[in-house]
């Protein structure tokens, strides 16, 4: 068995291990979750992101387990990470390789955690539109996670032995984030709708069975007029899991600017969304502070695109990793700075 299949096989049953904890004991009963248990929850998942990037840092190398320089430059090359390794000592050229993996992971977690926030926008907006009830806001979160996860899965690995085969793909992106970050910046503004009728996944659904509009008791599907039907929690969730995968479409490839190495995009975009839930409890409370976070991430999907285009040219000029994750918190720091001094201003001028 490849030391591949060995690591991840560990990682998902750590996941399903974790998860299992937090439906099963933590959160067994349906409650409106506060803001300051949303806030310890994000805590707790923010550490355990940042504890598998210092993981990574002494036992990085097992995900792929080189046992020679040979086998390990095959493998930086292969994944294109910006970095020389000593080719006289190993143990120099492992430390240096877990070094790189481990902030290929942070900026790829760090991207996948600000994007994320837009994507808390639209969760929210579902959950008005189809009236879904506060204290069932974790349950649907919970299983659209475990949706998210199988959908990332399929999503990250295909896109990356495609990528193997044809690295123009990698332009497609670039072009594609560059896109969506100035279409962003130029709809901040607008106020997003979903249209609860005619909605791509309510018709598709539809199809195979009805709707109990009037069902409140929490679950996925129930009897109405003497017919199994989907309750409107599931159709909420539906459309949450549609709207995950158009939100893939721009977070996976913004974190394959940073690594080619798929399971480090699995593993960053994962430990992302292990804290979407407790995140969406906090933002939607607080994202009124931050009128230029909007700002921020279209130009971090503008960055992460052109970084796409010309990423040979930057790699030639010595574009590290540590380089890509300081562009980052960069933007992200200055906006929500920016968003602090104005609500600041707004406040002293007398204006809520």
């Amino acid at each position: 068995m490849s030391s591949e299949i060995v690591f991840f096989s560990g990682f998902i049953l750590f996941i399903t291990l974790v998860l299992a904890l937090d439906l099963g004991v933590f959160h067994k009963n349906a409650h409106t979750v506060g803001f300051r248990e949303a806030l310890g929850w994000s805590a707790l998942w923010i550490a355990l992101g940042l504890a598998f990037y210092f993981f990574l840092l002494w036992f990085g190398h097992l995900i792929h387990n080189p046992q020679s320089v040979e086998e390990l430059q095959r493998i930086v090359d292969k994944f294109k990470h910006p970095i020389r390794i000593d080719t006289d000592n190993f143990d120099s050229a492992l430390a240096a390789y877990r070094s790189n993996l481990g902030l290929e992971y942070l900026t790829g977690y760090l991207i996948e955690k600000a994007l994320s926030v837009d994507n808390i926008f639209v969760i929210y907006l579902i959950f008005i539109t189809f009236n879904v009830s506060t204290r069932y806001y974790h349950k649907v979160l919970f299983w659209g996670i475990i949706g998210a996860i199988v959908m990332r899965f399929v999503f990250i690995f295909l896109s990356s032995a495609l990528i193997q085969e044809f690295e123009w793909i990698l332009y497609i992106f670039g072009l594609l984030l560059v896109y969506t970050g100035i279409h962003m910046f130029l709809t901040r503004n607008k106020p997003a709708s979903i249209d609860r009728e005619h909605h791509p996944m309510v018709r598709f659904a539809s199809r195979f069975l009805p709707v109990d509009p009037t069902d409140q008791s929490g679950r996925f599907f129930t009897r109405y007029k003497g017919k199994r039907a989907m309750t409107t929690l599931f159709i909420a969730l539906l459309v949450i899991e549609f709207s995950d995968v158009v939100f893939a479409i721009d977070s996976v490839p913004a974190i394959f600017s940073v690594t080619k190495d798929p399971y480090i995009v699995f593993f960053s975009n994962i430990f992302a969304i292990l804290g979407l839930r407790s995140l969406f409890f906090v933002i939607s409370q607080v994202i009124h502070m931050f009128h230029y976070l909007k700002h921020g991430l279209s130009l971090l999907l503008v960055f992460i695109g052109a970084k796409m285009l010309v990423h040979d040219q930057l790699h030639e000029a010595g574009f590290t990793t540590t380089h890509s994750l300081l562009v980052v918190a960069g933007i992200l720091t200055i906006s929500m700075i920016a968003s602090l001094i104005r609500n600041y201003r707004l406040k002293k001028r007398g204006v809520e």
